[in-house]
């Protein structure tokens, strides 16, 4: 794998974004990339700015999800990472040399032209809207991974919905047999939970029953 089928994943680590997060990386792997995020590693030597810019760098497509970007709470500040990070995707493709001006990104909200009152420089732009509906953003990265990169008789999306959630119950169960707790299950680091999800795919071809 390389620059080429590499996709940045930029969004919230929150619990509640689990359930989105989860099914992308998943629609990632079954179209045949490869998921790049922050917390891919947990390497404390390495500033969190640095880790970033080396896998925007890495990578020739950025999902950004805007959807986390105002405050919940009174007196909460508003989050700062996405927009930072798309940033650094759109600099890179703009101002940057060879394959980094190849860049390619989608942007996703959680409704339509709410991004405008926070980022009114990005009007104009092809915004996705998911709603908060994990199956609404997979299908989402699908048509627009499809699309940028030429794919030719890709898995659909409900397929690729089923095949999650098939996905899903057969890894509740393994982990169940090894000792994990619900609570575990629920709270799987990333770097865990990619390794099972490739070897889940490689095991259960699309085409199979």
């Amino acid at each position: 794998m390389g620059f080429a089928s590499n996709v940045f994943i930029n969004c919230p680590f929150d619990e509640a974004y689990r359930p989105i997060l989860h099914p992308i990386l998943f629609c990632v792997l079954q179209l045949g990339f490869e998921p790049r995020i922050a917390t891919e590693s947990a390497d404390s030597g390495k500033s969190r700015i640095d880790k970033i810019v080396a896998l925007v760098g890495e990578c020739r497509f950025g999902v950004h999800d805007l959807s986390r970007m105002s405050a919940v709470a009174a007196g909460e500040l508003y989050r700062l990472n996405m927009p930072l990070e798309l940033g650094l995707g759109i600099g890179c493709r703009r101002f940057g040399a060879g394959q980094l001006a190849d860049k390619r990104c989608l942007i996703l909200e959680k409704e339509h032209f709410r991004y405008q009152a926070a980022i009114s420089d990005l009007a104009g732009s092809d915004i996705r809207s998911h709603g908060d509906n994990p199956e609404r953003a997979c299908g989402e990265v699908r048509s627009w991974l499809v699309i940028e990169a030429g794919l030719r008789r890709p898995v659909a999306s409900t397929t690729i919905w089923g095949r999650f959630n098939r996905f899903v119950a057969d890894l509740y169960d393994e982990l169940a047999v090894d000792g994990y707790s619900p609570e575990e299950f629920k709270q799987l680091p990333v770097p865990e939970l990619l390794p099972r999800m490739r070897d889940w795919i490689a095991s259960n071809p699309a085409g199979r029953p």
